[in-house]
């Protein structure tokens, strides 16, 4: 159990708009359960954010979270935004296509928030 906690956690933090959930470690099969759940545990807010800057690899089961989440928060009546995916992270977003589908916008999640 001690390794799953180094290879991933997950941070909220929330703004009067936003709510941005910050993603560090692997998300994979082994983490996905715990990535839903704190997409889904996030209060509603017209934008929800996921930083995913600190991920180190997207697998496809987190890819079809994410794009499970799109739908959640859209239906909802908000919008998803992804926050500075890393290379390799990008290069999932990609190939899959969902960097046409969720928006992208580079920096912190503390930079973001703020600019909400």
């Amino acid at each position: 159990m001690r390794e799953r906690e180094e290879r991933f956690h997950v941070e909220t933090s929330r703004s009067d708009d936003a709510v941005c959930v910050r993603v560090v470690g692997v998300i994979d099969i082994a983490t996905v359960a715990a990535f839903r759940a704190a997409l889904w545990a996030a209060p509603a807010r017209t934008e929800l954010r996921v930083d995913l800057s600190g991920v180190r690899l997207l697998s496809a089961a987190g890819a079809r979270t994410l794009v499970a989440a799109r739908l959640r928060v859209r239906s909802q009546g908000g919008n998803l935004v992804l926050v500075d995916p890393p290379p390799v992270v990008e290069r999932v977003l990609r190939a899959t296509g969902l960097r046409r589908v969720i928006p992208i916008v580079g920096g912190t999640s503390e930079q973001v928030l703020a600019a909400a």
